[in-house]
């Protein structure tokens, strides 16, 4: 797993496979080969599929108030001043280094007969979609991965990337569902060196789980819709993740060379946070003034006890080091989240069992709701609580005891019946539990960034960009999108005009699921 999780970046670029013969068709060194099995394609697919995610939450914690600038600017990550440099990762990710060589894996794999990798494709195929179409927008996908052949590709409405991703999906459970005596090669193998499925080492019912769990994901999001439908979600539900085990996530292992790229984003040696702190948003619910003389046992494991939060804009003069005297080992530093050999989740069973809670909540059925709210509670608990030291920074993770969880599930901060739980409580409880996931983004969109609900978010302060500030209502001064990736403007200008991305107010508009 180390030798692809942590590389993230192999050799394999959007397109590479498909069009070298176009151009190269004399003169080919055999040293250098233009094709390749679907068991070497895989592991760049899954390990920059979602690196494309980590990508993303470079920005996104900043809007979701996880995170906040330590130091009071102007027209910063606080205020909501996007650029188009900031997107460009996200999307080359999803259809450069990974989407673009999952056809040729997909071709390569229904020619010998490996099902599996078919299946793996598809599912990364609407994983990667997924992501880009909820941070984007409209994205292209029809006139997509056609290398050479078409540098500008029409972007297709998000609504129909909807559906895409649900019939992808679908068709990688079908794949993912055949026996293992119809492949021709194995989904995973550690001989001569590792290959293949190194997200689930070939655990093909796992793939079906989280292609569910994805689904389901997908589905809630779409509860402005008069097609929503809550009982649809639980079935996707029941068929989804069934325990902590199964959880989407890359895990670092090895610090290797180059630590750019193999250690985790939000960690000390890539230095992305290091003017970064807590925002008040989240540690009010840690620290017991969300809910008065309650301290959540995860205080000390997402955020250091000394962290006391920052609004966003407003900035500080306090020290926020972890590490007394330093300028750079932050506190945010010492989040279990930043461990450099961390892990970055993608999706998650405590996150579908809040997804769980809220469809059960929406139709009616509070005793599944409840049961699955505190079931979140508790299986993100039992992940982040397993104690230990870690370096760098040297910091030590407190244990959490099933007598601190059982505590804590009997306190004033979580609901004790049905009649006390409501969206709040469960979407608090999500957010808490999804720290730093770039879905929290969706989450707030579609529930329009409610004060009810989000009892701690604060508008910035600070010069926060007036396309936003200015709107008259509350619901409408927080971002609804990314802008377009710097380099389509640049190639795709005409698609981008058409789409309206060149717009002063474009980030201001609403997405197809966050709208009625």
């Amino acid at each position: 797993m180390k030798r692809y999780l942590l590389v993230l970046g192999l050799l394999l670029g959007g397109g590479a496979l498909t069009s070298c013969e176009d151009y190269l068709n004399v003169n080919d060194n055999p040293n250098n080969p233009v094709t390749s099995t679907p068991n070497f394609l895989l592991p760049g697919i899954i390990s920059n599929g979602i690196q494309t995610q980590m990508f993303t939450s470079l920005r996104v914690p900043y809007i979701t108030q996880y995170v906040v600038s330590r130091t009071r600017n102007s027209g910063g990550n606080d205020q909501y001043y996007f650029t188009n440099a900031q997107s460009t990762n996200t999307f080359n990710y999803s259809y450069f280094q990974s989407g673009g060589n999952i056809p040729p894996m997909i071709k390569a794999a229904q020619d010998e007969g490996s099902p599996y990798y078919v299946g793996a494709g598809k599912i990364m195929q609407a994983m990667i979609l997924a992501h880009a179409t909820d941070m984007l927008g409209d994205i292209p996908y029809t006139e997509a991965y056609q290398g050479g052949a078409n540098y500008t590709p029409k972007y297709d409405t998000q609504e129909s990337i909807y559906a895409t991703i649900n019939q992808l999906l679908d068709e990688g459970i079908v794949e993912m569902s055949r026996p293992a005596s119809e492949n021709f090669r194995a989904l995973y193998s550690t001989s001569p060196s590792e290959s293949g499925d190194i997200l689930y080492k070939g655990n093909a019912s796992r793939w079906v789980k989280m292609a569910n769990a994805l689904k389901a994901r997908q589905l809630q999001h779409l509860t402005k819709k008069s097609s929503y439908d809550p009982n649809a979600v639980l079935a996707l539900c029941a068929k989804g993740f069934t325990g902590t085990a199964d959880d989407a996530q890359i895990q670092f292992q090895t610090a290797v060379a180059p630590l750019s790229n193999t250690t985790n984003i939000f960690g000390p040696t890539r230095a992305n946070f290091g003017a970064a702190t807590y925002s008040t948003n989240i540690i009010k619910y840690l620290n017991g003034t969300t809910y008065p003389g309650v301290i959540d046992p995860r205080f000390g494991i997402i955020a250091p006890t000394t962290s006391t939060g920052i609004e966003p804009g407003a900035g500080t003069t306090a020290t926020v080091n972890l590490t007394p005297g330093s300028t750079t080992v932050t506190d945010f530093y010492a989040s279990w989240y930043a461990r450099d050999l961390g892990y970055f989740e993608v999706i998650t069973y405590h996150e579908q069992k809040f997804i769980e809670a809220e469809a059960a909540f929406r139709a009616g059925k509070k005793a599944q709701a409840l049961a699955a709210y505190r079931e979140g509670i508790r299986a993100h608990m039992r992940k982040i609580g397993v104690g230990g030291t870690f370096s760098p920074p040297a910091v030590t993770f407190p244990t959490i005891t099933e007598a601190q969880i059982t505590a804590y599930l009997n306190s004033a901060a979580v609901a004790q019946s049905e009649d006390e739980l409501d969206l709040r409580r469960i979407m608090e409880q999500k957010y808490i539990a999804m720290f730093l996931n770039p879905d929290t983004w969706s989450d707030m969109r579609r529930l329009d960034f409610d004060p009810a609900i989000y009892v701690n978010l604060v508008y910035p302060t600070n010069n926060v960009n007036p396309v936003l500030a200015t709107k008259p209502n509350y619901k409408d001064r927080f971002p609804r999108r990314m802008l377009p990736g710097a380099t389509e403007v640049l190639y795709n200008p005409n698609e981008i005009a058409r789409i309206g991305g060149n717009d002063p107010d474009y980030i201001t508009r609403p997405l197809w699921f966050d709208q009625q």
